[in-house]
């Protein structure tokens, strides 16, 4: 029949439906990357949040030490010790070394290793005196189990105490330790505002978030000359309070 053109509908549609496939190859991987980007920056500003009293993890029923230590004597009669939380928050992440082995005997204020990030080291005192029973296996094989979990599965030793009533007596618990965790992040302000202007020409750009609050893991930050200043001026000296006043004292410790 003349003037009758005969057009293959499926062929045409095909093409339409090739040409949505490679939109949609198009727009998928597009999609998921920014997501990612989404996610990544998220989790960046997650990981670079503000360090405030209300981000600390203060659980009742531990015994806080000045030595930034916590035990927990379980019914066994063995007591459980770790770092606390406030210092694993100004740190970041970090591993712990030069551990003690079984059998060995401390006394409160000994040595009891020291954590390490990359080039920079903090020696860590214990709170107890008595014998070490075990050291946290799963903590050496996983590290970072100190900062995200330092109270049930972040723990270092388990220690069998010797004079456990005597060396607890002065520590904190509960509400008390909530109030002391935060006299401490305000002396670790004071130590920053002294010791860092030392070494930064822009202190402020380095600790500080947008608003002035403290960024979280600031001591990752810092040269090691700032972890010393923080081992001597705030990590090795005695610090007593009462209730709502502290004064600091200088601590005899004994060198490892």
């Amino acid at each position: 029949m003349e003037g009758f053109t005969y057009n293959n509908i499926f062929e045409m549609k095909g093409i339409e439906y090739l040409a949505i496939v490679a939109f949609f190859a198009i727009l998928i991987p597009f999609w998921i990357f920014l997501n990612k980007e989404v996610k990544t920056k998220k989790n960046a500003q997650k990981s670079l949040g503000t360090l405030t009293p209300d981000s600390l993890k203060i659980p009742h029923g531990l015994f806080f030490s000045r030595f930034h230590t916590w035990t927990h004597l379980e019914r066994s009669g063995v007591a459980k010790v770790g770092l606390d939380d406030l210092l694993v928050h100004i740190t970041g992440e970090v591993t712990f070394n030069r551990l003690l082995d079984s059998g060995d005997r401390i006394k409160k204020g000994d040595f009891l290793g020291e954590i390490v990030q990359n080039d920079k080291r903090l020696k860590v005192y214990s709170p107890i005196s008595g014998k070490i029973m075990e050291t946290n296996s799963v903590l050496i094989k996983n590290p970072e189990l100190m900062n995200e979990d330092p109270y049930l599965k972040g723990w270092i030793y388990k220690i069998k105490p010797t004079s456990w009533v005597t060396d607890t007596q002065s520590y904190f618990l509960a509400e008390d330790a909530s109030l002391w965790a935060r006299q401490e992040l305000t002396r670790f302000k004071d130590f920053l505002s002294e010791s860092i202007v030392k070494y930064s020409p822009d202190p402020s750009s380095v600790v500080l978030q947008d608003g002035g609050e403290l960024r979280d893991q600031p001591l990752s930050e810092l040269s090691t000359e700032i972890w010393q200043d923080f081992q001597t001026e705030f990590m090795s000296k005695k610090v007593l309070c009462r209730r709502k006043s502290c004064f600091r004292e200088p601590d005899k410790l004994k060198n490892d």
